[in-house]
């Protein structure tokens, strides 16, 4: 094998290489069905044609029956009016007429035949063209999910090094010491505040008031009995009375007792003037 030879066949084998390579299957199969379209177009426009031939052949073939039968009828003519001669030439046309008849009839045949395989060439090439239509649809949904699992297992090979999900950890560890930290600094800022008496209290109200919630709730939805009203006391009126007036026996006791105290303390100061001067 010669150096040009061999060359070629190089430049060949990295040229198919290269094409092989490039080649998109989505693309393909896209362009693949956009030919099978164009070529439907095209057999459709080749089958309509055929179709028009073979109308007009079926046309043709009417009209030379008809001319026939017209020369027929007037050889008819020419036999009544006792002219043989001119119906000789009459019969003469209609075999004429009746000869491109049946060659007219056998074209229309023919082409007639031809017409239908045509059209179910067509349909079978129709429904080919439908087929290949839904196995593209499946075959770019299969490339779709091969490249899918693909890119997975790619990223999960990229991610058997430890150090990314190391790094998680090492965040995570810091974000917890950092809100430690926090909650640290504020209990001790609570400590020195004295806040934390006021906060233990607001949280003991605050459990209070959900738990009044918590019932109130299951009483609404039945859980509990509904809660009972207090007993409603009737009022009584109320009588104005007039201020009691002391009687003349409990004002005289008064005054007994008054003058006992008055003599007690006046007995009192002697004897403590008595036992002052000895």
């Amino acid at each position: 094998m010669g150096i040009f030879s061999r060359l070629a066949q190089l430049i060949k084998s990295n040229l198919n290489d290269l094409i092989s390579k490039s080649e998109d299957p989505e693309k393909m199969l896209n362009q693949v069905v956009l030919d099978m379209n164009n070529q439907l177009v095209e057999a459709k426009k080749q089958v309509a044609q055929s179709i028009a031939d073979e109308k007009k052949l079926a046309k043709q073939f009417e009209q030379e029956m008809a001319h026939a039968a017209e020369w027929e009828r007037r050889a008819m003519m020419a036999l009544r009016a006792g002219n043989e001669e001119l119906a000789k030439e009459a019969l003469a046309r209609k075999k004429e007429h009746d000869q491109l008849s049946d060659t007219f009839k056998e074209q229309w045949t023919k082409q007639k035949t031809s017409v239908d395989q045509l059209k179910k060439a067509l349909r079978m090439l129709n429904d080919k063209i439908e087929e290949a239509k839904r196995k593209k649809n499946v075959l770019i949904a299969r490339k779709k999910r091969a490249e899918a699992q693909k890119a997975i297992q790619e990223t999960m090979h990229g991610l058997k090094d430890q150090s990314a999900f190391e790094t998680f950890e090492r965040m995570a560890g810091k974000i917890d010491q950092i809100e430690a930290e926090a909650e640290a600094s504020a209990e001790l800022q609570e400590e020195y505040t004295g806040d934390i008496l006021q906060s233990k209290f607001a949280g003991l109200e605050r459990s209070a008031n959900a738990d009044e919630d918590l019932a109130a709730l299951k009483r609404k939805i039945g859980l509990l009995p509904p809660e009972e009203a207090p007993p409603v006391r009737a009022e009584t009126p109320k009588r104005v009375e007039a201020p009691p007036q002391q009687a003349p026996a409990a004002r005289s006791e008064q005054d007994e007792l008054a003058a006992a105290l008055e003599e007690m303390e006046a007995e009192q100061q002697q004897e403590q003037q008595r036992k002052a001067g000895r």
